[in-house]
């Protein structure tokens, strides 16, 4: 849900609540407002003060209730914050990764036999394989996968990676949480999101991101594989990680890249349901109006149908995002960069 992201700018769900209350004008002043909201006075004016502070809304010249931006003006305002964030996301992403590379180079270096605090390098296709299956068959909560190409033979495997030994469907079947990031390339292979929205469909989080740094695969949080980039080479190598320095380096570079990552739908949540995770034009439009603080009838007017039909229409668009309002729709689509403002 979108509340996720308005809570990082202090936002949460009595902000948007009163939001979209002041938009359709439903309260003529704070106790009416907070009545129907079922919220505390003291609350609902905190929720208030924070949409001020934060450009949703401005002061009444009068002392009554707030005057709210218009939806794209606030949208935008959401994005700049957000993009904020993400470029100092992004510097700490690229902060893990180097040290994860630098560390890996080091190790590699080694005799492929050797351990060293925890650290194990596998060596050969086959080794490889025997442990990643040894590993995933210990897995009792979760196993986090970062994915990228390229992929033996030039074709990614069983719907998350090609790394030997590794069966999502059997730790679905399991009830091991599986999460993946694959990289917004892997996509293009042939059969790749029909094998995809199989697994999702049986519990698999997926997530799409462009430029997933490296593959991984991290077990129950106490242990992680780094495959190869290419198995097809007999003496390609693989880390098995159980150091701290390594492991707590990335642990937070998967959860980074999670944090950043476009859910591809089903339990990830957020699919627009037309299988490439973009909008239709009709949706688009339709989001536009949204956006531009449209009335349902002024909705329907512009898009030449009965107002029933317009309503019938959001009620599928904002089932298709997810979302439980029309400003969770349309901050939720702009983010993605599928509306701009």
């Amino acid at each position: 849900m979108i509340e996720g992201e308005l809570r990082t700018l202090g936002l949460g769900a009595a902000e948007e609540r009163a939001y979209e209350a002041l938009l359709q004008e439903r309260a003529c002043g704070t106790e009416e407002l907070a009545v129907l909201l079922a919220l505390p006075r003291d609350r609902l004016q905190s929720a208030l003060d924070r949409l001020v502070e934060h450009g949703f809304a401005s002061p009444s010249d009068q002392g009554g209730l707030p005057h709210p931006a218009a939806p794209a003006a606030a949208i935008r305002t959401l994005i700049h914050r957000r993009q904020a964030e993400l470029h100092l996301r992004s510097a700490e992403l690229e902060r893990l990764r180097m040290s994860a590379d630098q560390l890996a180079g080091r190790l590699t270096s080694l005799s492929p036999s050797a351990a060293d605090g925890g650290i194990e390098v596998v060596t050969g296709p086959r080794a490889i394989g025997e442990r990643a299956a040894y590993l995933l068959a210990l897995a009792e909560h979760e196993v986090a996968i970062l994915d990228r190409p390229p992929y033996t033979g030039g074709q990614p495997g069983d719907g998350t990676s090609r790394t030997p030994g590794l069966d999502v469907e059997a730790l679905l079947e399991r009830g091991v949480r599986v999460r993946t990031v694959l990289d917004r390339t892997a996509l293009g292979y042939p059969g790749r999101m029909r094998s995809l929205t199989a697994l999702v469909e049986r519990g698999l989080r997926a997530r799409v991101a462009s430029g997933v740094p490296t593959k991984l695969i991290a077990v129950d949080r106490r242990i992680t594989l780094l495959p190869p980039s290419g198995a097809a080479d007999a003496t390609a190598s693989a880390l098995v990680v159980g150091d701290c320095l390594l492991h707590n380096a990335l642990l937070p570079l998967f959860e980074t890249v999670w944090e950043r990552a476009t859910p591809l739908g089903g339990a990830g949540g957020g699919a627009t349901g037309d299988g490439d995770g973009e909008l239709s034009e009709g949706q688009r439009e339709l989001l536009g109006l949204l956006a531009a603080g449209l009335k349902d009838e002024a909705i329907a007017r512009r898009l030449g149908v009965h107002v029933h039909t317009a309503r019938r229409r959001i009620s599928r668009l904002l089932e298709a995002l997810d979302a439980e309002t029309r400003f969770q729709a349309g901050a939720r689509a702009t983010l993605r960069g599928w509306l701009d403002v």
